[in-house]
């Protein structure tokens, strides 16, 4: 009988779930889902949550866990960096854990980019020596982290993301037509300062993105809907998929395939965080995988708790997937 862990998070941007079968060395992703809800709309650097950025978040919330309960063993919940930020994060958190019956863990900088990092690393063949970075770039924040095993050896988080860099050049949306030079190279350079910590980390051989930045721009490269898996991005890839999207309006953003349409808004200005990361690496190219910050959540519970127990309460609670996830 699998035994399955799900993970709730509520990021800046999205709020998504993963429902994962912990047998396995890797565990096989029995179902996942994502919601734009964009609770840090309009939070800034500080300040309080919106009451309709609450109210979506909270639906959504509701809404994965009503996928998943009953087919599972343990329940996660995390949040990132909107909660790490707001005022009034309490509030938000106690009408979440009624919901979800199990406290909201808001992790830190440092433990994102260190459950990121461990799901991540999942994804990169690489040789038991080899140093290897992985960057989540997310809507509030960009962690960073670095190691040679399970753990990383450095981690980091810098507050820039995709949608506090656009609230901060909103030229950057498309609402208003195409995008012009001056704001494009306005954002690559606070970018830039944003980043620069990364230069101070050691060289790796190997670099991966998490994120929805990442794996929509790898979804554009193919011109495919759907989940990326893993996808080589290269800096070329990244600057040609910037100015395509700059050069339009927001509306024709929407169509492009591969895109989400409620994240064509800040599509660029996650393109030039992901960017600024390679040109403070010193790479050419990541690998854009969602193996990533949820997985790294059930992978971290299992690395610190040893074989799973709980198979009488997954029995009684019966073991089909939901219906339209797997």
């Amino acid at each position: 009988m699998s035994k399955r862990y799900a993970v709730i998070s509520v990021g800046t941007n999205s709020t998504r779930m993963l429902l994962a079968d912990m047998v396995p060395e890797i565990p096989h992703t029995d179902a996942w889902g994502s919601i734009a809800t964009r609770i840090g709309e309009g939070l800034g650097g500080e300040g309080e949550l919106g009451e309709e950025p609450m109210r979506r978040t909270l639906e959504a919330i509701a809404q994965l866990y009503r996928q998943i309960r009953g087919h599972y063993v343990k329940l996660f919940a995390v949040a990132t960096s909107a909660l790490r930020r707001a005022g009034n994060r309490d509030e938000f958190l106690n009408r979440t854990r009624d919901i979800l019956g199990v406290p909201v863990r808001v992790l830190s900088g440092e433990e994102e980019a260190e459950a990121s990092y461990r799901g991540a690393i999942t994804a990169l063949a690489a040789s038991p020596s080899a140093r290897v970075g992985v960057s989540d770039a997310g809507g509030g924040s960009t962690e960073y982290a670095v190691g040679t095993d399970v753990k990383p050896e450095r981690v980091m988080s810098c507050e820039i993301g995709a949608v506090r860099l656009t609230e901060a050049l909103p030229g950057l949306t498309g609402r208003d037509g195409s995008v012009d030079d001056a704001t494009i190279e306005r954002a690559r350079a606070i970018a830039r300062e944003k980043l620069a910590p990364l230069a101070e980390c050691e060289p790796v051989e190997r670099l991966a993105f998490v994120g929805g930045s990442a794996t929509t721009t790898a979804a554009i490269v193919r011109a495919r809907k759907g989940m990326v898996g893993s996808y080589r991005l290269t800096r070329a890839d990244l600057n040609a998929v910037l100015a395509r999207l700059c050069a339009m309006t927001l509306d024709q953003r929407k169509k492009v395939i591969g895109m989400k349409p409620p994240r064509a808004d800040i599509l660029p200005a996650g393109i030039i965080v992901l960017d600024a990361v390679l040109e403070a690496t010193k790479l050419d190219e990541a690998i854009a995988t969602t193996s990533d910050l949820l997985l790294g959540i059930t992978l971290q519970h299992r690395d610190a708790t040893g074989p799973l127990a709980g198979e009488a309460e997954l029995a009684r609670a019966g073991s089909r997937i939901p219906k339209g996830l797997n």
